[in-house]
C-alpha cells in the first residue's frame, strides 16, 4: 500500500473520531487531577452557564484539566520525547511482528505526506494536549464572572493559565506550528483556526506563564500535586531558554532557588516517586499524579519499558506484584549503550537509573536487558501502579541556571549550580567546556525524562546526533537489541526531522493542515 493511500484509508477511519472534541470538554470531567476525586453530573444536566458558577465548580474544572496529562505521560510522550533521541530504543521481538508506531519514531522513518501523518502516538499526544487546553480555555472565559473567594479564585485561574501554556509549549516543541485557541470552541467552523507561528505562540505561552506566576500560591501553600508559582517560574525559565532569553531566564529561575521552597533530595533515587510514598517531594517541582487502584487513576508506564517477551516469573521479580503476568509484544524505551556509555566513572546515578533483568525466553542473546529503574517501585498488581511522572525537578532548576548563565558568559556564577548537582551524584568538578559539561549533565541528570530529544532539537544538534546513532544501529544491530541475524528495516533514519508532522485525523476538522 502506498503512504497516500495508507493516510487516505486512516483518515477515512478516523474522520469523525474527533470533530467535537472540544464541544465535548464539559462532559470529560470524569477523575481528579490531584488527589480527590471529581463528582459526576448527569451530562444532560451540564452547560456552561449552569455548571460554571461556584467555587466546587471550578475546583471541579480545574482537575479535569489535569486529567489528559495522566494519558500523555504513561503512553505516548515516552516515545514522542526520549524513545525519539539516542538516549533508548526498542526490543525487538521477533515472533510478536511490526509495531510501526513505535518502531517508527525510534527509527526516526515514520511516514507523512503533506506535513500530516496516521502515527498513533503523534495522534494521542496532540489530541490530549488540545484536551488539556479546552477544558482550560473554558474556565478561563467564566471564572472572572464567578463570585467566590478571589484568593480560590486566583488560584484556579493560576492552575489554568499554567496548564494551558504548558501544552501549547510541548506542542510548539514537538510540532512548531499548531492552531492556537484561546476562547472555548463552540463549533466545528471555530475548531478549524489556522496554525500560529512559533513567535505567536511562545507571545502567549510567555504572557500566560507570566500572569500564572502572579496568581498561584508558593508550595507550601498548595494542595500537594497542583502547580505552584515555582512550577510556573521554571515553566517561563525553560520557554526563555528554548528562546535563547539569557537573562530574563536567570532572573526568574534565580527566584526559584531564592524562594527556599526547594532543595535536592540527599540521595538521587529518592527524588523519584514511590508507588505511593515520597510523592511532591522537596525536590519535586511538578510531577503527574498517578495514584494504584480501580479508581482509573493509575499508571502501567512501567510495564511499557519491559523487554518482551517476559515470563510472569521475571516480571514479578521486578514489580514485586501479587499476580505477575506474562507480557509479550515488543519492549520500549530500553536504554542504549549510548545512554550507558554518557555515565562518568563513579556517577552514582547510573546504578539509580538503570537495571539489568532478564527476559529468558527473548531472542535477543542471552536475553539480559538494561531498563529504566527510575520508575521500578513494589506494587500490588500487575499493569496497575501509582508511580508519578516527573516534569520538573529542582536539579533541572540548577542546570537551567547554569545554562543561562553560561551563555552570559558568567562561567564563575554558573559552576557553583552545577557543582551541586555532579557532588550529589558523587562527582567533582567538570572537566573541559563548561557549556558542554552543562549539556552532557543535563543527558544523566535527567534521562528518561522525556527532556532529550527537546534538548537536541533547541540546541540544534538533533539532525547529527541521530544521524550518528542511526549509522551506529544499521552497523551494529545486535548492540542495539536486534536478534543475530536480524537487520533494521530498510527505512530506519530516512526521514530524520526536527518537528513531527501534523496528525491525520485532525486534518478532517481543520483544512489548515
Amino acid at each position: 500500500m502506498s503512504k497516500n493511500s495508507s493516510l487516505s484509508t486512516n483518515l477515512k477511519n478516523e474522520k469523525m473520531k474527533n470533530i467535537f472534541y472540544f464541544i465535548a470538554i464539559l462532559l470529560g470531567f470524569l477523575v481528579s487531577g490531584c488527589d480527590e476525586e471529581l463528582t459526576i453530573f448527569p451530562e444532560d444536566s451540564l452547560s456552561v452557564p449552569t455548571f460554571f458558577k461556584t467555587e466546587e465548580d471550578f475546583t471541579q474544572a480545574i482537575n479535569g484539566t489535569y486529567v489528559p496529562l495522566r494519558g500523555i505521560n504513561n503512553q505516548s510522550k515516552p516515545f514522542l520525547a526520549e524513545m525519539h533521541s539516542d538516549n533508548t530504543y526498542f526490543a525487538r521481538n521477533t515472533a510478536f511482528g511490526a509495531t510501526d508506531n513505535q518502531e517508527d519514531i525510534a527509527d526516526h522513518s515514520i511516514p507523512s505526506d503533506g506535513g500530516i501523518t496516521a502515527n498513533g502516538h503523534v495522534n494521542n499526544v496532540y489530541v490530549g494536549y488540545y484536551e488539556v487546553i479546552a477544558r482550560a480555555n473554558q474556565i478561563l472565559a467564566t471564572i472572572d464572572e464567578a463570585e467566590f473567594d478571589e484568593a480560590a479564585k486566583a488560584n484556579v485561574k493560576g492552575q489554568a493559565l499554567f496548564l494551558r501554556a504548558y501544552s501549547y509549549f510541548d506542542l510548539a516543541q514537538l510540532f512548531g506550528s499548531v492552531p492556537m485557541h484561546l476562547e472555548p470552541v463552540v463549533d466545528r467552523e471555530g475548531a478549524a483556526l489556522p496554525l500560529a507561528s512559533e513567535e505567536e505562540l511562545y507571545a502567549q505561552i510567555i504572557e500566560d506563564t507570566q500572569a500564572a506566576i502572579s496568581l498561584l500560591p508558593l508550595k507550601s501553600q498548595q494542595q500537594p500535586g497542583r502547580v505552584t508559582s515555582g512550577a510556573a517560574q521554571t515553566l517561563l525559565g525553560n520557554v526563555y531558554i528554548v528562546r535563547e532569553r539569557w537573562a530574563d531566564a536567570e532572573t526568574v529561575l534565580k527566584a526559584v532557588v531564592a524562594s527556599n521552597e526547594y532543595d535536592l533530595m540527599p540521595n538521587y533515587e529518592d527524588a523519584f516517586s514511590g508507588n505511593s510514598d515520597n510523592k511532591n517531594n522537596m525536590e519535586s517541582v511538578f510531577e503527574i499524579q498517578y495514584r494504584e487502584g480501580a479508581e482509573g487513576l493509575n499508571g502501567s508506564f512501567l510495564y511499557n519499558f519491559l523487554p518482551r517477551p517476559i515470563t510472569a516469573e521475571e516480571v514479578g521479580a521486578i514489580t514485586g506484584t501479587s499476580n505477575p503476568q506474562p507480557v509479550n509484544g515488543e519492549g520500549n524505551n530500553i536504554p542504549t549503550p549510548d545512554i550507558i556509555e554518557a555515565y562518568e566513572d563513579g556517577d552514582l546515578r547510573e546504578d539509580a537509573s538503570i537495571l539489568y533483568v532478564t527476559a529468558s525466553e527473548s531472542f535477543w542473546e542471552d536475553g539480559v536487558y538494561p531498563i529504566i529503574k527510575k520508575y521500578v517501585e513494589p506494587h500490588s498488581l500487575h499493569g496497575n501502579h501509582g508511580m508519578n511522572w516527573p516534569i520538573y525537578r529542582y536539579s533541572e532548576v540548577l542546570l537551567f541556571l547554569a545554562e543561562s548563565l553560561e551563555e552570559q558568559g558568567k562561567d564563575g556564577e554558573a559552576l557553583p549550580y552545577l557543582t551541586e548537582v555532579r557532588t550529589r551524584a558523587g562527582l567533582g568538578a567538570p572537566i573541559g567546556d563548561l557549556g558542554e559539561a552543562i549539556f552532557n549533565e543535563r543527558r544523566v541528570e535527567l534521562a528518561f525524562e522525556n527532556k532529550r530529544w527537546f534538548d537536541l532539537v533547541r540546541t540544534g544538534r538533533a539532525i547529527d546526533v541521530i544521524t550518528a546513532h542511526g549509522n551506529k544501529i544499521k552497523a551494529n544491530p545486535v548492540d542495539y537489541y536486534y536478534p543475530a541475524g536480524v537487520e533494521p528495516r530498510g527505512n530506519v533514519f530516512t526521514n530524520i526531522t526536527e518537528r513531527y508532522a501534523l496528525p491525520a485525523s485532525e486534518s478532517s476538522l481543520n483544512p489548515n493542515f
